[in-house]
């Protein structure tokens, strides 16, 4: 049985004596990075060959001491430096961008198997000869049974300490059926839509969109307020700014995790639903380069908000652990092309596709779908009979502006989640899962 690795993220419950060592950690690591990259700026200027190999840089920093770091820290930084350099160095010789690793100032330490102990929350983690272990508390429950957790890692995510779990996860044998192929759409409204035979899933995504919104809305208001404030070029800032400073990268790290969960969300749902129609092979339409032409400037700024990538690995990473194969195609053209008749059509307006040629009508991204199935060899679907609806995230518990003046008596309308008073209009809550039939013309 093969395994996949899959890693959480989990924040740490610490004393301030234990901040203190695990921030002096992730200074000593940020050293031994700079040093690596001056120690090869060095050989540069002396046309010396760099050194790159990872056994080659073992050998050079044995009997070296940085800080509290033991030698498997140390090695775990120095391995990353040495993948960097040799993926740097292939796209570079492939044409494409790149640079070499650049200085950080904190960086990452990461322990492997045998040089850790976790039991339930408490982490003990290995330091240099001499140096007291340390031990910290986490603050939930790995979701990983111990003996999958292969390593951990200790970074600082949004000014605030964590760990990142990583385990080896076992692929599940499932009964689905590799000639059995499911075209996948990617979206911005509806995050997925999947066409099998007959039967299609449409994931909205109406929640995910809500919070990108009130997110922009709030960082314009959060910019209004700090610009007065903000330093010179070249000053340093007071404490007060500091303080603005970090309450922002925490915003904004917080709104990155409601996005990815939700992202999760509806990627566990595409996975669910093509296990109990036996979907064995995903056909996925890849929407790369979407964002090399212009579309104006309020479709542009939705596109690099899209966050497709993660969309795209949030199922791979799903489908993996479930042992569906997943296939990635060109998706140019699929939502303007009749399924039926396979004629190109101007592109459609709103969600509804129609066909000027034959009449077909159908969810534009379930057409999408179709067409994307039907690329790859086997893939073949038949006219949509029965949608399954599901609904990804949560509605945002803050007060949506937009929603202002929306009933007659232009009242104010209640934020999702609070009871109603006099005056005020309370809408049925429209995040419930349903099932529906599409007419067919």
């Amino acid at each position: 049985m093969g395994v996949v690795f899959r890693t959480a993220r989990i924040g740490l419950r610490l004393t301030p004596a234990q901040t203190r060592r695990c921030f002096a950690l992730l200074v000593a690591a940020g050293d031994v990075w700079a040093t690596l990259i001056e120690v090869n700026e060095a050989r540069f200027r002396r046309g010396a060959r760099p050194i790159a190999n990872y056994q080659e840089w073992c050998r050079e920093i044995a009997g070296v001491r940085a800080g509290e770091l033991s030698v498997t820290a140390m090695r775990s930084v120095v391995r990353r430096y040495s993948d960097a350099f040799f993926t740097t160095a292939s796209r570079k010789r492939a044409g494409e961008p790149a640079r070499y690793p650049r200085r950080r100032r904190l960086f990452p330490v990461r322990w492997y198997h045998e040089t850790f102990s976790l039991d339930s929350r408490r982490l003990r983690l290995s330091t240099a000869r001499g140096s007291p272990e340390l031990r910290v508390r986490l603050a939930r429950e790995p979701p990983y049974p111990l003996e999958q957790i292969r390593s951990v890692t200790l970074l600082i995510d949004a000014g605030r300490l964590a760990v990142d779990v990583t385990a080896a996860v076992p692929v599940r044998s499932l009964d689905v059926d590799p000639q059995r192929v499911g075209g996948v759409d990617l979206g911005i409204i509806h995050p997925y839509g999947v066409a099998v035979d007959d039967q299609a899933l449409l994931v909205s995504g109406r929640a995910i969109r809500a919070e990108e919104r009130l997110h922009l809305a709030d960082s314009k208001a959060r910019a209004r307020h700090m610009s007065p404030k903000a330093p010179r070029r070249g000053q340093r800032g007071s404490r007060r700014w500091r303080k603005l400073r970090a309450k922002q990268r925490q915003a904004e790290a917080l709104h990155r995790r409601r996005v990815h969960q939700a992202q999760h969300q509806a990627a566990k749902t595409v996975i669910e639903w093509a296990i109990e129609h036996r979907v064995g092979t995903l056909v996925v339409g890849d929407p790369q380069g979407i964002t090399h032409a212009g579309k104006g400037k309020k479709q542009n700024w939705r596109l690099h908000a899209w966050r497709r990538t993660h969309l795209m690995g949030a199922l791979i990473d799903k489908a993996a652990v479930a042992g569906i194969r997943v296939v990635r195609v060109d998706e140019r053209g699929t939502s303007s092309t009749c399924p039926e008749c396979h004629q190109r059509v101007p592109k459609p307006k709103g969600r509804q596709f129609t066909c000027p040629h034959c009449g077909h009508r159908g969810h534009r991204d379930l057409i999408a779908a179709r067409n994307i199935a039907g690329l790859h060899a086997g893939g073949t679907t038949n006219t949509t009979v029965f949608v399954t609806h599901r609904r990804a995230g949560h509605p945002p518990a803050r007060r949506d502006r937009r929603r202002h003046k929306m009933d007659q008596q232009r009242q104010s309308c209640p934020a999702p989640g609070r009871p109603a008073v006099d005056g005020e209009s309370l809408e049925p809550n429209p995040f419930e899962d349903q099932t529906t039939t599409p007419n067919i013309a």
